[in-house]
């Protein structure tokens, strides 16, 4: 066989995977024995509240849910669909034509950039943001081009100023609001603005509302949708997986223009049946249920990121709290900056046992970041941030890429206590694994082939 066959143009054009490095490095810590605070990656660790489960498998017991569904959802899963909106935006959508269920949003994104972009045309996608957003542009066999979003840059003015420069005209561009990972947020005037600038450029616009209900300080996440002429040009796509703690279970949405959703339905009509029918039963019982659990969920995150965010302070490391969404995103301290955030992620594995994420994985806009993910309690998170304060006070000289070291033995009489906290992070890096695996995983970065390579190993 010649290696000519096995040469898969597509996947050469994916870059390295930046966040390998530092997983590797996390899980030669913990096979030493470290008790690693992993706020890595984004996978919640929330339970579903127990009335969704309980539908589940009530569901799960019928025999006739045991057959293929449908690949744009059962229709009392759209009609709730449309019914959620209405009643959390004031927006009416028509669940027939308007609304198609997907197996999470990441599954949705990817599949509607096949369905609407030919190979060549522009996508603009923020840099750094989520992978999904930029590569299902590559995978599509699009041209990606970036949008800096930073807090110092006016997203919207970089905007039109990459539409002037970019040739040939972009055909879509893909944003997150609240933004992972820098936590960005926007009002409803930015997308009135936005939707009218996309329509005279001729421009789809895709949204990813996946955090819509997890806001702080007062602040309310908009829809696109609400603006006026939106239905004309987008699109917006929703999951139950963090507002319902739902990620495991992979179902979401996408809504808005007819012919973008009919697209998305059709390609879907060849890849897949669509959701088990009980999780979309399941489903039906989230969007039409009471929705105090969803508050529960947010005050839980809301709690973290006080603490998070308090505990980083005191630890000399100046940091603003999100407004929006699950996720800290933080600039590298400054005398910590020369190491470059993989380096200084695998700096706090070493010293602090606590694990994030580089802000080179989302792209060379977030080179000099990392992200903070909450998803430990707040006892875990104190404990990440005593570590961080220990880590931070060393010079940054210091050799932090050194593999890590087996911990001294332990007395008998402490030693029986540690075979919980092992399990603990067993369960995580098995997580972790399986989300680097499957569907769950989050891609290379953005930047393919370029300077978001990480040159020395990659995530």
């Amino acid at each position: 066989m010649t290696d000519s066959l096995f040469e898969f143009q597509r996947m050469n054009r994916l870059p390295p995977y930046v966040f390998a490095t530092v997983n590797e490095f996390k899980m030669a810590a913990r096979r030493a024995g470290s008790d690693i605070v992993d706020l890595g990656m984004g996978n919640p660790d929330l339970g579903t509240p127990p009335h969704i489960v309980d539908k589940l498998v009530e569901a799960a017991r019928k025999d006739t849910n045991h057959r293929y569904s449908a690949s744009k959802g059962i229709t009392k899963l759209r009609h709730a669909i449309a019914s959620w909106y209405e009643r959390r935006f004031g927006v009416a959508l028509d669940p027939d034509t308007e609304t198609v269920a997907t197996l999470g949003a990441k599954e949705g994104l990817a599949h509607l950039t096949l369905a609407t972009i030919t190979p060549g045309e522009v996508v603009l996608a923020p840099d750094p943001t989520y992978p999904i957003h930029s590569y299902a542009a590559i995978i599509a066999g699009g041209d990606l081009r970036s949008v800096p979003i930073a807090p110092d840059r006016d997203f919207f003015a970089d905007l039109q100023i990459a539409v002037r420069q970019t040739w040939p005209r972009p055909r879509m561009l893909v944003i997150s609001f609240p933004h992972n990972p820098t936590g960005a947020t926007v009002e409803l005037p930015f997308f009135e603005e936005l939707v009218a600038f996309c329509s005279e450029h001729k421009i789809l616009i895709v949204h990813d509302l996946a955090y819509a209900d997890l806001c702080f300080d007062g602040y309310q996440a908009p829809s696109i949708l609400q603006a006026p002429g939106a239905r004309e040009i987008a699109v917006e796509a929703f999951s139950l997986s963090k507002s319902y703690a739902m990620a495991g279970w992979r179902v979401g949405f996408v809504c808005g223009n007819r012919k973008m959703v009919a697209a998305l339905t059709r390609i879907k009509s060849y890849l897949d049946y669509g959701a088990f029918q009980p999780i979309q039963i399941a489903a039906i019982i989230a969007l039409n249920g009471p929705q105090d659990c969803v508050e529960e969920i947010r005050r839980t995150y809301l709690e973290r990121r006080d603490v998070l965010v308090d505990g980083l302070l005191k630890a000399g490391w100046a940091v603003q709290p999100p407004k929006g969404g699950m996720f800290l995103w933080a600039r590298i301290p400054e005398e910590f900056q020369g190491l470059g955030s993989v380096e200084f992620a695998k700096m706090l594995i070493a010293r602090a046992n606590v694990v994030v994420s580089p802000g080179l994985g989302f792209g060379s806009g977030g080179e000099g970041f990392v992200r903070f993910a909450l998803v430990e309690n707040v006892q875990r998170i104190k404990q990440a941030t005593r570590g961080i304060r220990k880590a931070l006070s060393l010079p940054a000289e210091a050799d932090s890429s050194q593999a890590p070291r087996p911990p001294r033995r332990r007395p008998a009489a402490r030693a029986a206590a540690k075979p919980a906290q092992d399990a603990a992070g067993r369960g995580q890096e098995a997580a972790a694994a399986q989300e680097s695996a499957g569907s769950g995983a989050e891609p290379p970065s953005p930047g393919a082939g370029s300077e978001t390579g990480y040159a020395a190993g990659s995530r």
